[in-house]
């Protein structure tokens, strides 16, 4: 887990600034979008991964990776199995999955938020319950 003392993967890859990709990105390790991607942005395989949304960067499409952390714009479903950061300047429109959430004040959700593992619902017992 991203809260142990290990050390994150490599970020090889970058859509700079300026940027526009049409179509799916599938990558390893680590990315960094600065730029604006009109497709999937997904990470590949079963390893560890991280991926940075800039606060200039718009991806329109599903973004899924173990460590997802954004301050720009995602219109679309996130899927995300360890950590999820939404920064500052964080706005996203869509579904959200993970497994530990980080939510700074500023950032907004137009969506719904689940968790990866729901918490099993204790059973309830009414405090005027005569069941001794």
């Amino acid at each position: 887990m991203w809260l142990s003392k290990k050390k994150p993967p490599p970020i090889r890859s970058l859509v700079g600034e300026g940027m526009v990709v049409t179509g799916h990105l599938a990558f390893t390790e680590g990315l960094r979008v600065d730029g604006e991607v009109m497709g999937d942005v997904m990470a590949s395989g079963e390893g560890r991964s991280i991926l940075v949304i800039s606060d200039n960067a718009r991806v329109h499409g599903k973004v899924s990776a173990s460590h997802v952390i954004i301050n720009g714009e995602v219109h679309g479903p996130i899927h995300c199995t360890e950590l999820l950061e939404l920064q500052p300047k964080a706005r996203v429109t869509g579904d959200i999955r993970y497994e530990t959430l980080e939510m700074h004040p500023g950032s907004c959700v137009e969506g719904e938020l689940k968790p990866l593992k729901m918490a099993e619902k204790p059973a309830l017992k009414l405090a005027a319950s005569n069941d001794v």
